[in-house]
């Protein structure tokens, strides 16, 4: 059977490659050959026209975007922020500053000047002047108020009580005293009144309570209270039969589904179940045993063969790549590898060579 996968190159115990001996045979090599040749002819013109992509979207990026993009950025900058910049600061804002500055000398400062020397001078004076205004009127308002007071009280207040004293006191007396006599008499009328309402009032009470309140309490008694009481018993047995009859349909209509349920397990349920559990799962598995994991086996395996002829193609290809270079260029130098670890006994005979050299010198 053909090795397809490339061997590890040997190594050197230093770590470094050794050239591999040249001894496998002749039907290897005539076999190996024609097979990255093939290889080599059909992916070389799929890699050389990656590879001519890339090489034209690099220059592309280099030569035509990137220059593209930093021209508009550029252009950007010239149309946009520089003129945006140099008028905000060569124009914007010295004209603010000088609206500022005149908004300060045609308006703050005249303002203040006009509040100092003017507004507050004569808002001091009319503050003086208010005062005394205030206190003169309010000399006046007390003069006047006194004179007011004392003409009220001798005006008003004296006549009004001396009138009081001397006239509405014994009218008063005089009425109240006529009042009690008018009450007393008053009183002796409303005893009489009260007692004929009275009279008429037992009169009206006995003849409703003879007329109404009487046949009524004995229509109440022997009528109405013992149908009521005949309502109330069968009002109640009506009730207790309907709980019964409510709660023994209860018991009949769960009696018939629990039937009804048995009946659907037993001719629909159970069934389905045995046959899915005697039938159908053991078809399954073997479908699965059979058909299916097979068919994943195979699939996986002609995946793994996939990926094993793709990777034993691409190393055909790289190794032919390589002996084509080889034939072309020819085989490249090898430095020669140095070892570096040298063994003690030649260190020391070293070591003493070189200390006799400088013992005879």
């Amino acid at each position: 059977m053909v090795d397809l996968e490339k061997a590890p190159p040997a190594r050197s115990p230093e770590g470094e490659p050794v050239p591999r001996a040249d001894g496998e045979g002749c039907l290897v090599v005539a076999v190996r050959l024609p097979v990255r040749i093939v290889a080599l002819v059909l992916v070389l013109p799929v890699r050389m026209a990656w590879d001519a992509l890339v090489v034209a979207g690099r220059f592309l990026r280099d030569t035509v975007l990137r220059p593209v993009g930093r021209a508009l950025a550029w252009l950007g900058r010239a149309l946009f922020v520089w003129p945006l910049v140099g008028l905000w600061r060569y124009v914007v804002v010295p004209v603010a500053k000088g609206v500022g500055w005149l908004g300060k000398v045609l308006l703050v400062v005249p303002a203040v000047w006009v509040y100092r020397w003017v507004l507050t001078p004569v808002g001091r004076a009319l503050a003086w002047c208010c005062a005394g205004v205030g206190a003169v009127l309010t000399a006046l308002g007390r003069g006047l108020y006194a004179g007011l007071a004392w003409l009220a009280r001798y005006l008003v207040v004296v006549p009004a009580g001396w009138l009081y004293a001397w006239v509405l006191t014994p009218i008063g007396h005089l009425l109240a005293w006529c009042g009690r006599g008018l009450a007393r008499c008053g009183s002796g009328v409303l005893w009489c009144l009260g007692k004929v309402v009275t009279g008429i009032g037992a009169v009206l009470y006995w003849t409703v309570r003879i007329l109404l309140v009487l046949p009524a309490l004995a229509v109440w008694r022997w009528v109405l209270a013992p149908v009521g009481r005949a309502l109330a018993v069968v009002g109640r047995e009506l009730l207790d039969a309907l709980g019964h009859a409510w709660r023994i349909a209860g018991h009949l209509s769960r009696a018939v589904g629990r039937a009804l349920a048995a009946l659907f397990r037993w001719t629909v349920a159970e069934p389905a179940r045995w046959v899915y559990r005697s039938v159908l799962t053991p078809v399954g598995h073997a479908v699965r045993d059979t058909v299916l994991r097979p068919l994943a086996e195979a699939a996986r395996a002609a995946g793994r063969a996939g990926r094993q002829a793709l990777r034993s193609a691409r190393l055909s290809v790289r190794q032919a790549r390589a002996d084509l270079r080889r034939t072309l260029f020819g085989e490249p130098e090898r430095p020669p590898s140095v070892d570096r670890r040298e063994p003690s006994g030649a260190k020391a005979r070293t070591l003493g060579s070189s200390t006799t050299a400088l013992t005879k010198d």
